[in-house]
């Protein structure tokens, strides 16, 4: 599994007893404190000894039941894992979490830090991609943070970054779709696509409505049945491309520009899954000039379910971001949903 593939998954390999264990344990904390999701893989080859022999649970996974155990703040998930690899197992683990380590798996294609064991085992001929090899007698854990704290960033940079624009209905308030509007001659949506489109990997319309014939080429996502209001779109398109990031920009804002996008998209690092920008001390956040790891999508999925469709509430998570704008750059998140919004000529915005 190529690096590029955006899968933030490092294997820690060596031979038996060269310290594979106690480096990941010893470098946990760090990795916490600094914000990071981390899970660990570890695959044997001997059948999981996990559960007592006819307890209840032990009966409802061998009756072919996927197993998940709730005990305070610990929870445990048995599962079958029918053809499920290793290298599936640390894609799929990456949807959730920031970091994946694998333990111990020398013939994996995933990147690899080898520990040299006392004997000085040397890797393997033909292992693919060594990041490093850690002697026996060296400062592991501080060399392996280094590395972490080199790769991470760049895999993380390597997810695709799609645009997506929220066009509206009639706008009532407005008294016309404002995506139509229109401001040197070009409307707030061919202007907007058009700030945007350099950053994204693919652009994408999220909603319905009449679209000008300049864009009708870009690829526009049906709208999600069981939410409503921005949501609608924001799920769109995140069901849509699952492993994809998305920035999510609305049709209202015409101010927008390319140097506030790029502002936003410098923000992506490893641990933040959503970049919500907040308007000023004490002023709300603005949720549809904004930026989202796929891994936020279970907690809109969970807030969508649970009848509520403010995408704001997701900024309770400790995953999620939200810094003032450059004074420079803060005009483009202004909103303009009136006739008496509109305070200047928009050519001169």
């Amino acid at each position: 599994m190529a690096e590029m593939d955006g899968v933030p998954a490092l294997a820690v390999c060596g031979p038996r007893n060269s310290g594979k264990t106690t480096l990941i344990e010893a470098v946990m904390p760090r990795l916490l404190a600094s914000g990071l999701k981390v899970a660990v893989l570890k695959e044997s080859g001997r059948p999981l000894d996990v559960d007592r022999p006819q307890k209840d649970s032990d009966r409802l996974f061998r009756a072919g039941a996927d197993v998940v155990l709730l005990a305070g703040e610990e929870q445990f998930l048995r599962r079958h894992g029918g053809d499920l690899g290793l290298q599936d197992a640390a894609a799929e683990a990456s949807e959730f979490y920031d970091l994946v380590l694998v333990e111990g798996h020398r013939g994996t294609a995933l990147p690899m830090v080898w520990l040299t064991g006392e004997g000085g085992a040397a890797c393997p001929e033909g292992a693919a991609s060594v990041l490093a090899r850690l002697p026996w007698n060296s400062d592991r854990p501080a060399a392996f943070l280094s590395i972490i704290e080199e790769w991470l960033p760049r895999v993380w940079r390597s997810t695709p970054v799609y645009a997506g624009v929220l066009i509206g209905g009639a706008s009532t308030r407005m008294g016309t779709p404002k995506h139509l509007l229109k401001a040197a001659a070009q409307s707030w949506l061919e202007r907007t696509v058009g700030q945007v489109a350099g950053a994204a990997a693919e652009t994408v319309l999220l909603g319905r409505g009449e679209v000008p014939a300049s864009l009708a080429g870009l690829r526009r996502l049906p709208d999600v049945p069981d939410a409503s209001g921005p949501m609608v779109g924001v799920l769109s398109a995140m069901r849509w491309a699952r492993r994809a990031s998305w920035l999510i920009v609305a049709c209202d804002m015409p101010q927008v520009t390319r140097e506030a996008v790029d502002w936003l998209l410098s923000l992506r690092r490893p641990g933040v899954w959503a970049v919500i920008p907040r308007l000023g001390e004490g002023r709300p956040l603005e949720p549809l000039l904004a930026y989202y790891d796929f891994r936020v999508r279970p907690l809109l999925e969970r807030l969508a379910a649970s009848g509520c469709f403010r995408i704001v509430e997701i900024a309770r998570s400790s995953k999620v971001a939200t810094p003032a704008p450059p004074a420079d750059l803060a005009k483009a998140w202004t909103n303009v949903n009136r006739p008496e919004d509109l305070t200047s000529p928009l050519e001169n915005r």
